[in-house]
């Protein structure tokens, strides 16, 4: 098994390579703005640092969101792409899941709280139990309209560190997205015969572009 996965559906653009029990490599770079000139070589990056060729991927894992449009798009097309020129399973994975299993990596146990800045004010956020274990959401909101038996439990994410004055439990690690947990988590998910969800957005909102409503009829003179 080799797992090739990567995620764009935060300010984290990361790839990681997962051999079914550890990861090889793992290239992450903060840039909300570039995911599209950031995520391929990131891509080249992990394979040459594991010393694997991309004709070797036996499947490709990739963040679903929740996310902004454009980022989260980069991510789903370039998976897309990749799973056709080699012929491989395209597995998809909830955003928030990912942290959440990097969270348990980093020691939390549960019940504890995932939220991503969703701009505009608002988080992405979901409830779980444990590492493998959501149990609300994922879902789009505003953090001081959250129930108190949300925002009281340890939270991890960037959107929680937002809003301190909220989510008043907040934990700093892990604070981005890691493609090395998002590939740990679909491998375990791989092992259990598990099921994924399908390679497709989680935008839970309308993008912030929008096409005009209507436009003036121009009549013939």
């Amino acid at each position: 098994m080799l797992l090739l996965a990567f995620d764009t559906a935060t300010p984290a653009v990361t790839a990681a390579l997962h051999d079914g029990q550890r990861v090889l490599a793992e290239s992450t770079v903060v840039d909300a703005r570039r995911h599209g000139e950031l995520l391929v070589p990131a891509v080249d990056r992990v394979l040459a640092t594991a010393g694997r060729e991309i004709g070797e991927v036996t499947g490709v894992v990739v963040g679903t969101g929740p996310g902004p449009y454009t980022g989260l798009r980069v991510g789903l097309v370039t998976a897309a792409a990749f799973g056709d020129a080699l012929d491989v399973p395209v597995h998809g994975v909830c955003t928030l899941d990912g942290l959440a299993w990097a969270a348990g990596e980093a020691g939390l146990a549960g019940p504890f709280v995932v939220a991503t800045d969703a701009r505009r004010k608002e988080v992405y956020w979901a409830r779980y139990d444990g590492p493998l274990h959501r149990t609300a959401g994922p879902a789009v909101d505003r953090p001081a309209e959250l129930p108190v038996e949300v925002t009281d439990l340890p939270a991890v994410g960037a959107g929680a560190a937002l809003y301190p004055e909220v989510f008043t439990a907040h934990r700093p690690d892990p604070a981005h997205q890691s493609a090395g947990s998002l590939a740990a988590l679909a491998a375990r998910r791989l092992a259990d015969g598990a099921p994924f969800d399908p390679p497709l957005p989680l935008y839970l909102r309308r993008p912030d572009a929008q096409v005009p409503a209507g436009y003036k009829a121009v009549l013939p003179k």
